[in-house]
């Protein structure tokens, strides 16, 4: 019907490159006729355009995600900054299964480093929050609920005490919690998952440690890593990693600025691509919402 159509945060991810390079044949005809393709990085413009993008409608725009930031504090934030007060804290963000029971594990060696740590566990999936609810009853270490919080009114919630697991059971408040972090490990990372976003903690400055599986954010976390602004351990390694950033404050939090700074600086995504879309637009169309 001659409508423009774009192709807006595009990627094309490691483990689907191969497949989608086969089937370019079939690709072609239909890519070719996109009218823009914006790509997350160079890497996913040259492929795309290796599967039939015309080249002189691709260009890289960055990618969206740099753009999210936490609107708004979450009452999980409020109520841990009063509840913690004097515990550096833990915050352990996406887990999925296996990496809650690496983290329960090494949580006495963090404590043996600093006993005035606390830690938030906050499951990937609400399905989980009961299995990963009864395998800290198992491990025998003391934790809260954050939804219990909920039930009680204010003046009547009991402090952290160190050594205490939030499991953050909630939806919608991780992002914003991180921002309380000394450190922060994210999810999905440990076991072959993909990984979840780095740049949730990036934008508070706060220090990261990943497993080494996060071809989902391969962009973003190579970026993070070539300006020294994130870790990677595997599960063997993940209490020693933690564990220097908990004793060396100084790197801890050098390495969260940079984080920080490679977050700033990517950002901008979402002008780029609605600069970009406004040029679709036929004349006359104007670039205002109606009131």
């Amino acid at each position: 019907r001659g409508i423009p159509v774009a192709v807006v945060n595009a990627r094309i991810s490691d483990r689907s490159w191969p497949r989608y390079r086969r089937l370019r044949g079939l690709w072609g005809p239909f890519l070719e006729r996109l009218s823009r393709v914006l790509a997350q990085s160079e890497t996913d413009a040259e492929r795309l355009k290796a599967i039939g993008c015309q080249p002189d409608r691709v260009s890289v725009s960055g990618n969206l995600k740099f753009d999210v930031r936490a609107a708004v504090e979450a009452e999980a934030t409020n109520q841990l900054r009063s509840l913690a007060t004097g515990l550096r804290l833990v915050v352990a963000g996406s887990t999925l299964e296996g990496e809650e029971a690496a983290l329960v594990e090494a949580w006495p060696r963090l404590l043996e480093a600093d006993s005035r740590l606390a830690m938030v566990l906050a499951p990937r999936h609400p399905e989980r929050f009961a299995a990963v609810a009864a395998l800290l009853d198992r491990s025998g270490i003391r934790w809260v609920r954050r939804m219990d919080w909920d039930s009680q009114p204010p003046g009547a919630l009991k402090a952290l005490k160190p050594g205490e697991i939030v499991l953050l059971d909630t939806i919608g408040e991780l992002a914003s919690v991180y921002s309380l972090a000394t450190v922060a490990f994210v999810g999905g990372s440990l076991i072959p998952a993909g990984g979840h976003n780095p740049l949730e903690p990036a934008q508070f400055g706060v220090a990261i440690v990943m497993g080494p599986h996060y071809a989902n954010f391969r962009a973003i976390t190579d970026d993070l890593r070539a300006h020294q602004a994130v870790r990677i351990a595997a599960r063997e390694e993940l209490a020693g990693v933690l564990i220097e950033l908990l004793r060396d404050r100084s790197a801890a939090v050098a390495m969260g600025e940079r984080a920080r700074q490679v977050f700033n600086k990517q950002a901008g995504a979402t002008g780029r691509c609605l600069d970009t879309l406004r040029e679709l637009l036929p004349p006359g169309i104007s670039e205002e919402p109606p009131s």
